[in-house]
């Protein structure tokens, strides 16, 4: 972690008689900027958040050129032969890539993301000579997209992976389930670490091993990085060929528009409304009823219906058939009743107590 400082954003004093920057000094600020934007719960696209991230990007690549100009790092020489001050200057390009990749802009990500991982490859090169551990080293942007252009310039997966693809898949995700193990177990470490380092109490040999500690893990976080943008750039250009070469939809065939017409009970409304509106159509029910008949929307469409007659028929066959079910079970109410209206007819003419016709 970078070293507590007052000015938590990095900004030089404003009076114009200050002392520029020290090259450490340069590198703690970036750093400790980075790591505050890294864990805050702020949306990154904020203005403030996002001027944070500029000035932390200008400071550590100041930094990187005089780095440069002062020649620190050789690949003739070894990791032990690196000073333990100089130590932590490895982390340059890997903290610019981080904050790279925290910048948010409209129409110019793929350039944003394109430059990280300039930086992050960049960083794993330079500890790659050093031997600072055993790891492969992602390929060029064209090798790690390994697509093909179709004719409309958009970017395809190639599909079907053979064999040897699916090695290679195996071995992929077996070394991201190694770095994850790793980063965890360097973070382990780091967090005991750091507690010496921040008490002020650290030797040369812990404050070391606490800048080399660093480095592994920001190996780690560069493969990772480098992998998710390698995905994220063929997305962009994707979205970039849509946009110069949008998809031709096909033509649909214009529907006619259904004209507007005056539903009526008969022929004679239909004569009557037809004179008053000439201009609309008009059709009876048993016309609207017989076009949608033909084109088989009616709602009972393909339902049997009985006729009336049939089923006065089955109503008195059913009633019928009862009456001869209750006098086959010997229904005591029922010959009690025939009986008794059998007695009142015997007794009684036809039409008594009908005293509306006055008979």
């Amino acid at each position: 972690m970078a070293e507590l400082v007052n000015n938590e954003d990095g900004r030089q004093p404003s009076n114009s008689g200050a002392e520029p920057l020290r090259l450490s000094e340069m590198l703690d600020r970036g750093w400790k900027i980075y790591e505050e934007v890294d864990s805050t719960n702020e949306p990154l696209g904020s203005n403030e958040i996002q001027v944070r991230v500029s000035r932390g990007i200008q400071m550590l690549e100041e930094a990187s050129r005089m780095v440069a100009q002062l020649e620190l790092f050789s690949r003739n020489e070894e990791l032990e032969e690196i000073s333990t001050a100089d130590l932590k200057f490895l982390l340059l390009p890997a903290l610019i890539g981080g904050l790279k990749m925290k910048q948010s802009g409209h129409g110019r990500r793929l350039e944003t993301v394109r430059a990280a991982r300039g930086y992050f490859v960049d960083f794993l090169q330079r500890c790659k000579d050093y031997n600072v551990i055993d790891f492969q080293l992602p390929g060029s942007t064209a090798e790690s997209t390994s697509d093909e252009a179709s004719p409309n310039g958009q970017l395809q997966s190639r599909s079907s992976p053979c064999p040897s693809g699916l090695v290679a898949m195996a071995a992929q995700r077996q070394a991201k389930i190694e770095r994850y193990r790793q980063k965890k177990e360097l973070e382990s470490r780091l967090s005991d670490v750091r507690r010496a380092v921040e008490s002020g109490q650290a030797d040369d040999d812990i404050t070391r091993d606490f800048y080399l500690l660093n480095v592994r893990r920001w190996i780690t976080v560069s493969l990772e990085e480098v992998e998710s943008i390698d995905q994220e750039m063929v997305i962009l250009r994707n979205m970039d060929a849509v946009r110069e070469h949008p998809p031709k939809v096909p033509n649909q065939a214009v529907r006619q528009p259904i004209k507007p017409f005056i539903l009526t009970k008969d022929a004679v409304q239909a004569q009557v409304f037809g004179v008053g509106y000439p201009s609309l159509p008009t059709m009876t029910v048993d016309d609207w009823y017989e076009q949608h008949r033909k084109h088989g929307v009616l709602p009972d469409q393909g339902i049997p219906r009985k006729v009336a007659g049939e089923e006065d028929t089955e109503a008195q066959e059913r009633e019928e058939t009862e009456k001869e079910e209750k006098a086959e079970k010997d229904d005591e109410e029922a010959l009690l009743k025939a009986r008794n209206w059998d007695d009142w007819k015997d007794t009684h003419r036809r039409g008594y107590g009908n005293r509306q016709n006055m008979g």
